[in-house]
């Protein structure tokens, strides 16, 4: 069955490739090589170890370079780092960093700075929520729980200022996927002694990466500047990166006709028969290894130990009349937690996913009573989202499906995406709210990792000491067959327990202007503007 899904899914995603323009290669660069992207949301930081959201890491990517980059076909190459080295037991990495590397500012960047960073990065001061990330690594975990208070203890060192050392706590197969992540970009140690929580500011920040930060006007836009002291610098086409946030697609779409972007973030729902016919060749779409889904705050009533109401209400979602009505760019259904994809991984499906929609219906009501409602007793119930177009014709189509399956009174509340992830963070004003999840590296544990119970994102609160042993003994055990066991394990308790309902399985989807090449998005939604140019048009 998961062979036939991810065969089904590949094929749509490159039929959809195919009905959209391959743009060449530019012959003659245009006389400005200034590229605008819509971004999205306005950015919570653009720093590296507190910023969350994919939005932030796109920028990120541009500003800071890691050790390594996760290339347009999903494959490490390198970074910062020119080489590495894996002692044969699979527990130490060492990283050679490139000759003569600098900083924005011309100052030295050394080993010490990637000691620095990821020493940041777990301590618990910094007050990073994805500190999860890098468990992996000796003593971590210790750390970022502070259970070790020796932040020096962490198994990173500088061993020359060219050599930089990991010492994990375990063999980890994903492990140089994993420090692609925007979580691992270095901080310049100097800027944040200097300006403190202030060092993002443009002026303040010090980067590594192929730009450097030149505007930040909150609400409006962020320019980021060509850095002539990167390493690859010669090779770097564009000037400027021009980043527009704009959460709603209509808007975006019209200030991309209007030529105002060269590349949107998004693509209106209601618009994609529109755009398809009368914007032939700009629209690009590829796979992405994320689900959307529905979190249920499992802290707070309704749904706080209510089972049997969390899968009357996951029941009566249509997502297949969702992805062939609403969204139309390739989604696929999603009835698992971890989307089909990942290469040796068997996802785990909720068992009524094969039932027709009447059958699930059908049984939805007798679960909907036995959790205390029904047409006497109906709930009412708050479904929080944040503000998009698309998100809020999803959210209806939800809350309709909800009242005419089972009675369910729905009451739509949107916020601005920072104060939405606020909120859910809190776990006290929500009751079900929409997410999504993007893989951060090709494993199931990407996903695993996010729901146990200490995960700084575990925005539906669930704590199940089954899951958590299962998911942290999977991430310690050598035998790769027996750790995707345990994961495949640990992912049948969630399709079981519900803190969540998935809706359906990402696309990415951008219009792109013909005379932007290079624009190439990877399955992590990664991208970077250093190997884009702007053709003479």
């Amino acid at each position: 069955m998961f062979r036939t899904r991810a065969v089904l899914g590949f094929g749509m995603a490159m039929a959809l490739l195919t009905s959209t323009a391959t743009v060449a290669l530019a012959q003659t660069l245009a006389d400005s090589q200034v590229l605008r992207i819509g971004n999205g949301s306005e950015p919570q930081t653009l720093d590296p170890q507190i910023s969350e959201n994919v939005q932030d890491s796109h920028i990120e990517r541009d500003l800071y370079e890691g050790l390594v980059v996760i290339d347009k076909d999903g494959k490490v190459a390198p970074g910062q780092a020119e080489s590495w080295t894996v002692s044969p037991d699979g527990i130490t990495y060492t990283f050679k960093l490139r000759p003569n590397l600098k900083w924005s500012d011309g100052t030295p960047l050394t080993a010490e700075d990637f000691v620095y960073s990821w020493q940041r990065s777990v301590d618990p001061a910094t007050g990073s929520k994805y500190s999860f990330l890098f468990y992996p690594i000796k003593n971590a975990e210790d750390i970022a729980n502070a259970r070790n208070k020796d932040i020096k203890s962490l198994g990173v060192r500088a061993v020359d200022p060219q050599t930089f050392e990991v010492t994990l706590k375990a063999p980890t197969g994903y492990f140089l996927k994993l420090i692609g992540h925007a979580r691992f970009l270095p901080v310049n140690k100097a800027s944040i002694t200097k300006y403190g929580n202030q060092f993002t500011r443009p002026g303040n920040l010090v980067t590594n990466g192929a730009f450097m930060l030149k505007e930040w006007t909150p609400q409006s836009r962020i320019v980021v500047v060509k850095n002539p002291n990167y390493w690859d610098a010669a090779n770097v086409k564009l000037s400027e990166v021009d980043y527009y946030p704009i959460e709603n697609q209509n808007e975006e779409l019209k200030r991309y006709r209007a030529g105002e972007l060269d590349v949107t973030n998004e693509v209106p729902s209601d618009q994609v028969d529109f755009i398809r016919k009368d914007l032939p060749g700009e629209l690009k779409i590829v796979p992405y290894l994320g689900s959307y889904y529905m979190g249920f705050n499992l802290e707070q009533p309704p749904f706080k130990n209510n089972l049997k109401l969390r899968q009357a209400l996951s029941m009566v979602v249509d997502r297949e009349a969702i992805v062939s009505k609403i969204t139309k760019t390739g989604e696929q259904p999603a009835y698992s937690w971890v989307p089909p994809g990942i290469a040796g991984y068997q996802p785990q499906y909720v068992e009524w996913k094969d039932l027709s929609m009447p059958e699930r219906i059908a049984k939805a009501k007798e679960l909907y009573k036995e959790a205390g409602y029904g047409p006497d007793h109906p709930l009412n119930l708050e479904i929080m989202y944040n503000t998009s177009e698309n998100h809020k014709k999803i959210m209806i189509a939800i809350a309709a499906m909800m009242k005419q399956a089972l009675g369910v009174n729905v009451t739509l509340v949107n916020q601005e995406f920072k104060v939405f992830l606020e909120t859910r963070k809190e776990k006290k004003a929500t009751q079900l709210f929409r997410a999504g999840w993007i893989a951060d590296y090709s494993d199931p544990n990407t996903f695993a990792e996010l729901l146990q119970s200490d995960a700084g994102l575990n925005d539906m609160g669930y704590n199940n000491p089954e899951y958590d042993k299962l998911v942290k003994t999977a991430a310690i055990t050598v035998d790769p067959e027996k750790r995707v066991q345990m994961l495949e394990e640990a992912e049948k308790l969630i399709v079981h327990d519900l803190p969540m309902m998935p809706i359906y399985d990402y696309v990415n989807k951008r219009l792109i202007k013909p005379y932007v090449t290079g624009f190439d998005m990877n399955t992590l939604g990664y991208f970077y503007s250093k190997n884009v140019s702007i053709a003479k048009h």
